[in-house]
């Protein structure tokens, strides 16, 4: 039986996931909200005909919704799920971040002890093939990682509805609202939790130009963040917001006492100039310590997924897995918990690069 979900929130990603959840086998969007009516329009008709709610509420008490995907701004997410909390229970894809403010997360786990349905945190970087190749391979090939290395070098901040994500009042910092995703990765990697952070970042390049109401922004675009785990072992992130023209916009490094896995993803394929050529495809290289013998091959990932999205597939497996939650078999493979962490490592982060000290988790 084909289950239906709700879309709180319609902006840029939320058509993302009304595509990806379009060619999912037994699920469809029925109904659709966003304060900006154009885009509620937009979303209901690439759903084909999906009902438009006037409000929050009136989307949630849909009886015939299955499921909720909440992909409204970060600042919106910790309300609206205490708002379908209040009215019923339902299994939920909320977007990451799960919040954006230390005094939220008491918040978010009260939802925890409370909420009976599951909670899924949508991070999606965790379903990149070859980000899940490398998960799925780097203990093998590592012989337990100790050193993990995570480089985003990308394009800036893309323009939103109201130019909410230029503030780091409505994001909750960029640690937090883009890097909650890496964060989330050294966890899972690591399998520990981080005792301490020192980082490094600021606002360098992007957005200095720039004025709404008055405001210059102040998102962050670069930065360094070294996290120590419990279990002894080391991760790092170097973040650049400014590097369009590099090739490869994240290389994922493990090294072991055994050998060393990588990967390395390009952009979305829309920002790949046409003129040269096809964008070039993700890898996954295995070098082994003794003997040397470093192995490189591609990780090839369905076209007709990049044409509908600018995550590398990883959003449609994601709501492969989610939906056999809605079902009713199995639980989040990244719960409230998770995302809760995440956060809390991006808050730390910040807090450490404002204050120009290390602190503890």
């Amino acid at each position: 039986m084909t289950k239906n979900y709700g879309l709180i929130g319609c902006g840029m990603m939320g058509m993302e996931h009304v595509r990806n959840i379009g060619v999912l086998d037994g699920a469809q969007i029925t109904a659709v909200y966003d304060p900006v009516d154009d885009l509620a329009q937009q979303a209901s008709v690439a759903a084909g005909g999906a009902y438009i709610a006037a409000s929050i509420d009136e989307l949630i008490t849909r009886p015939e919704l299955d499921a909720i995907v909440i992909v409204s701004p970060n600042f919106c997410h910790v309300e609206q799920l205490e708002q379908i909390a209040a009215t019923r229970d339902i299994p939920i894809l909320c977007e990451k971040p799960l919040y954006t403010k230390p005094d939220d997360a008491a918040r978010i786990e009260k939802l925890k002890q409370t909420y009976k349905s599951p909670i899924w945190v949508a991070m999606e970087y965790r379903y990149m093939p070859p980000i899940a190749a490398l998960i799925e391979q780097a203990d093998t090939a590592t012989g337990g990682v100790e050193m993990l290395t995570i480089r985003e070098h990308r394009f800036a901040f893309l323009p939103k509805i109201g130019d909410w994500n230029r503030f780091n009042a409505n994001t909750g910092g960029t640690l937090v609202e883009k890097c909650c995703h890496f964060f989330d990765l050294m966890r899972l990697i690591m399998k520990s939790e981080p005792v301490r952070v020192m980082a490094s970042a600021g606002q360098i390049a992007n957005h200095l130009d720039e004025k709404y109401d008055g405001k210059t922004p102040d998102i962050w675009d670069g930065g360094y963040v070294i996290f120590d785990f419990a279990n002894g072992k080391r991760a790092m992130l170097e973040l650049c917001m400014f590097a369009d023209g590099t090739m490869w916009n994240e290389e994922i490094s493990a090294v072991g006492a055994k050998g060393k896995i990588e990967c390395r993803l390009p952009g979305p394929n829309r920002f790949w100039p046409e003129e040269l050529g096809v964008p070039p495809a993700p890898q996954l290289t295995l070098s082994p310590r003794s003997p040397k013998n470093p192995q490189t091959k591609d990780i090839p990932i369905d076209h007709s997924l990049l044409m509908i999205g600018d995550h590398h597939g990883s959003t449609f497996y994601q709501h492969q897995r989610f939906l056999e939650v809605v079902k009713g078999v199995g639980t989040p493979e990244v719960s409230i918990s998770d995302g809760a962490k995440a956060v809390a490592m991006g808050l730390a982060a910040q807090l450490s690069a404002t204050e120009h000290r290390v602190v503890e988790l």
